[in-house]
């Protein structure tokens, strides 16, 4: 844990404005910081189906729960991108639903500075990373209000989701390739 009121570095330490900021050595151009900010978010489509109440109330087993994600990330205008954070949760008890709701949430975020080889991972994690929180306390509140105790979703690892699309999709492209020529 770092003190906050500890005094930075001494006389003499950075760039001499007193900010302590390194200056960048001359005729290196100095690059844009990468910013990220929230225009607007948004329920875009919100379904809860609770297709047997009130006779699931009374049953004292416990459903199973199943519960997909996913996220699609596209430009929206000049600069910025639209991101949808897509959960569905069902609950089922033997192969009977109790419940299932199914959210897309959405958010409308202004990106600068981000290299283009970097924007797909800024797309698929940073955004929905931003937008989790918000779509998780909807799911609680849907289940909640459908009769159910809350639905609190656990914290999920788009980092882990992104590699692993890039996986599939690397495997896909694998697969559609044509076999390299053959030297007869």
């Amino acid at each position: 844990m770092s003190d906050e009121s500890s005094p930075g570095p001494g006389p003499g330490a950075g760039n001499g404005n007193g900010n302590g900021a390194a200056t960048p050595p001359a005729g290196e151009a100095q690059a844009e910081r990468p910013q990220l900010s929230i225009r607007a978010q948004y329920v875009k489509d919100l379904s809860f189906e609770n297709p047997r109440a009130p006779q699931n109330f009374a049953a004292n087993a416990a459903p199973k729960m199943d519960i997909s994600v996913s996220v699609n990330g596209k430009p929206y205008g000049e600069d910025a991108h639209e991101v949808d954070l897509q959960i569905t949760a069902k609950a089922a008890v033997d192969e009977t639903t109790v419940f299932l709701v199914e959210l897309t949430y959405g958010g409308v975020f202004a990106i600068s500075g981000v290299p283009g080889e970097q924007m797909q991972a800024v797309l698929m994690v940073e955004c929905p990373r931003m937008l989790f929180p918000f779509a998780r306390r909807v799911i609680a509140d849907c289940t909640r209000d459908g009769g159910y105790p809350p639905l609190m979703l656990e914290p999920i690892d788009f980092v882990q989701m992104f590699l692993r699309h890039q996986q599939e999709q690397a495997a896909r492209q694998d697969a559609a390739a044509p076999p390299p020529p053959s030297n007869r």
